[in-house]
């Protein structure tokens, strides 16, 4: 973060210094909320949750280097007491983004955040110093707690923003106003939680809504309901997508051998060749959003292509693809799922086996309310029109409904099995893979199936894997 007083901070969040002998005492360190992560000059921000309250740690964390307790009480120790601590975080972020002179970029959607948010950072780490989300911490939490890890050399600054609900995307836009704002896609993760499609390009929509006149709002040319976001907006609106209208735009798309995605890059300023290092076709869409972000701030297109052939997932458990020893490939995509990922992780699976026996090892997709049922088996059936090899479903009904609807599909689907938990599926698969096989696992992280793909990685052990 960059350096603030703690009297300072205490006037940002509207705090009341406790125990603090020296207000002029600066954070000079990173703000946390992990104890673990604590370093001299940190600010430890002590959240109440279900398993722990952060406030036992003061002390300790205090003892460790910190500067000072971000607390809803006093502590005892050096401490900033709030009412809300979640909102001075919100406050502390604003005040921090709003003094720092980097662009903020801005994306959502409801598939491919995580990696497109990869990819822009992998590109703009090229033009200038860059800060993005790590993982996934795309909440009023994470989301802050990102933006307040910036300096004053920071550049740019890319933050994935997640939404459960109408107004989540609108609130924070509002902690860190963007300038650039991108929207990959309406799709039907969360679609229980929101009630429909619409509903969805409703909250996803709030982010355009937020960027100022002199911003660019990157739309998905391909997704009608993100294109429709293009009257919800006074910024500059920039296409990107496969359509022949789009600003940033895919030709000549194709799959080499291994499944990695190969296209001719066209922008506004010029074309170049691209061969990624990612797998699967989705991954276009993809790099094409980060190539328009790219654009906009000022970057050619051959920096951009070289940028996107080279970039590699900077995100664990998102097509994680290791080969072990005996020729078998684990790819191992379990962070999460919803249809729209779980597809496009089914398409890369059948590309990359081509002349190999592939597993599919699924498991439930979340949130889905009244649609759980159709849209598990729409996947069953997507796993035998790709003539994936055999459908292993693991887990409770959402898993009988995956394995139904392949058994229903056609004769194929006798060649997939229902299997109670992760350690039955991790049984299953040692004593039938075969050199060359190659094994897709996914499930929403709830499943926690990653599990299964660190046992079969594991050549020879014998471990159990917890079955969740």
């Amino acid at each position: 973060m960059i350096a603030l007083s703690l009297a300072e901070i205490a006037e940002v969040v509207g705090g009341q210094t406790h125990d603090i002998p020296d207000p002029s005492v600066q954070v000079t360190g990173p703000v946390v909320r992990d104890s673990r992560e604590v370093v001299p000059g940190s600010l430890f921000v002590a959240f109440v949750g279900e398993r722990a309250d952060g406030h036992d740690y003061a002390r300790a964390v205090v003892e460790a280097g910190a500067a000072a307790v971000l607390a809803s009480r006093p502590v005892g120790v050096p401490a900033i007491v709030v009412e809300d601590v979640q909102a001075a975080l919100g406050a502390l972020a604003r005040h921090v983004v709003r003094s720092l002179g980097a662009t903020l970029v801005a994306l959502t959607g409801s598939a491919g955040k995580t990696s497109t948010k990869d990819l822009i950072a992998q590109v703009l780490q090229r033009k200038a110093p860059t800060v993005y989300t790590p993982g996934s911490l795309n909440n009023e939490i994470g989301l802050p707690l990102t933006a307040l890890s910036a300096t004053a050399e920071t550049r740019f600054l890319v933050l994935e923003m997640g939404a459960r609900g109408i107004g989540h995307i609108r609130y924070l836009a509002g902690l860190t106003p963007p300038r650039i704002g991108l929207v990959l896609n309406v799709g039907t993760a969360h679609i229980g939680e929101f009630g429909g499609r619409e509903q969805i390009a409703q909250a996803k929509g709030e982010l355009v809504e937020a960027l100022p006149e002199d911003g660019a709002a990157i739309l998905n040319a391909d997704d009608p309901l993100v294109r429709a976001m293009a009257s919800r907006t006074k910024a500059k609106v920039v296409l990107f997508g496969e359509s022949a209208e789009a600003d940033v735009r895919a030709e000549n798309v194709r799959l080499t051998d291994s499944g990695q995605p190969a296209f001719r890059l066209h922008t506004p300023s010029g074309a170049s060749d691209v061969t990624m290092r990612l797998y699967g076709e989705h991954h276009v869409s993809n790099a094409l959003a980060a190539a328009a972000v790219a654009h906009e701030l000022g970057m050619s297109a051959a920096e951009i292509a070289t940028a996107l052939s080279e970039a590699g997932s900077l995100s664990r458990w998102r097509m994680e693809v290791t080969e072990r020893p005996d020729g078998v490939t684990i790819v191992n995509d379990a962070y999460n799922a919803n249809p729209e990922s779980v597809r496009a992780a089914l398409r890369a699976l059948a590309a990359m086996g081509k002349g190999r026996r592939t597993w599919a090892v699924l498991g439930k997709m979340a949130e889905l309310g009244d649609e759980a049922l159709a849209e598990h088996d729409a996947v069953g059936r997507l796993a035998v029109r790709l003539n994936v090899s055999k459908l292993v479903a693991v887990g409770g009904i959402e898993a009988s409904w995956l394995q139904l609807g392949a058994y229903n599909e056609g004769s194929w689907g006798e060649e997939s099995v229902h299997v109670s938990d992760a350690q039955a599926a991790v049984d299953l698969l040692r004593s039938e893979l075969r050199p060359g096989d190659v094994v897709l696992v996914k499930a929403s992280r709830s499943v926690g199936l990653e599990g299964v793909a660190q046992a079969l990685l594991e050549t020879g052990a014998e471990g159990e894997v917890a079955a969740r």
